[in-house]
């Protein structure tokens, strides 16, 4: 069995211009297709959503870019990382410090049943639903809820929730947080101010909202679905988790494209120093990686009704599934 040490090793590192290429070849489409949609007002609002539809393809793409540049893989030196990743945060309207602080805690985390909490879906163990009041149960219930995770959620967390202090924070990340709050804050009265404030919303709005549901939906199937693995921190196994705790999502190519390959997901929780780029490379040449097996079209389906973890069985169930359990012991 190869060590897997050694063998993200040798993807360890950013090609430079490969990297500037995806800055350029992302962000330039962006920014035009923003100018279209300007232009498209005039021509037909239903012109305007499709023309959103790719742009939030694009912002997804310059969203795996910034998300690289917080992992330092992006760039060799971690000073042009940031001097890149931070505008493009303003873009993705995501802090920069803030949202990789805690996005580098999910990764020491993930699949960790005993630290969850930091970049996860909130996701409950049977004990704990059923120890809930009538009134927990329904908001848990309402919180996972398909319309509520992927119709509303996405636009308060990139919108609301990114721009809300925690309560770790000491005073120069409340400095940093408020920096990039005003820097956004600063865009938008600007772009108001040249185009209206209205032509501003209907082009805004759609394509952060189509975008966002898209970065839900991704992070969604990398750690929900009926395969996953969950441990106690005493079972926890990095390796393992990363595996086995992250899907493996095979997209049509210009999905993939348009995700920045993050569909590897194993790959990169595996290595988070691997660029987005090489992630592909790196689970094609190794034998390591031949028994991950991807997410079928029925898996990705059934995970949106997975809603517990059920420690007995160390597996995802659904409400239907419990209620089924419980009418059999009853």
């Amino acid at each position: 069995m190869q060590n897997w040490v050694d063998v993200v090793s040798k993807y360890n590192y950013p090609d430079h211009s490969k990297s500037w290429w995806q800055v350029v070849n992302s962000v330039i489409p962006y920014l035009a297709l923003w100018v279209a949609m300007y232009h498209s007002l005039k021509i037909s609002y239903l012109l305007t959503l499709a023309l959103a539809l790719l742009a939030a393809g694009f912002l997804v793409r310059i969203f795996i870019i910034f998300h690289d540049c917080g992992h330092g893989s992006f760039f060799k030196d971690d000073k042009l990382n940031r001097l890149v990743g931070i505008p493009l945060g303003l873009l993705v309207f995501t802090p920069y410090h803030r949202w990789h602080r805690d996005h580098l805690i999910h990764h020491q985390t993930v699949g960790n049943l005993d630290k969850r909490g930091f970049g996860d879906v909130e996701t409950l163990t049977v004990d704990e639903y059923l120890n809930l009041s009538k009134w927990g149960k329904l908001k848990y219930r309402i919180y996972r809820h398909p319309l509520f995770i992927f119709g509303l959620a996405p636009i308060l967390l990139f919108l609301i929730q990114h721009r809300i202090p925690k309560s770790y924070m000491n005073f120069k990340q409340h400095v940093y947080l408020q920096l990039s709050n005003i820097a956004i804050i600063g865009i938008i009265v600007l772009l108001m101010w040249l185009i209206g404030w209205r032509e501003f919303i209907l082009i805004q709005l759609p394509v952060i909202y189509f975008a966002s549901i898209a970065g839900v939906w991704l992070f969604y199937v990398q750690h929900q679905f009926e395969r996953v693995i969950w441990k106690r921190s005493k079972d926890w196994n990095y390796q393992e988790v990363a595996l086995n705790g992250s899907s493996f999502l095979k997209l049509p190519k210009v999905l993939q494209w348009f995700s920045g390959n993050i569909g590897y997901h194993h790959i990169h929780h595996l290595s988070p120093r691997i660029p987005n780029y090489k992630l592909q490379k790196c689970h094609e040449e190794n034998e390591l990686f031949s028994n991950i097996k991807p997410l079928s079209l029925k898996e990705i389906l059934r995970a949106f009704n997975l809603r517990l973890w059920d420690e007995q069985n160390s597996k995802l169930i659904s409400f239907d599934e419990l209620k089924n359990s419980e009418t059999k012991t009853s």
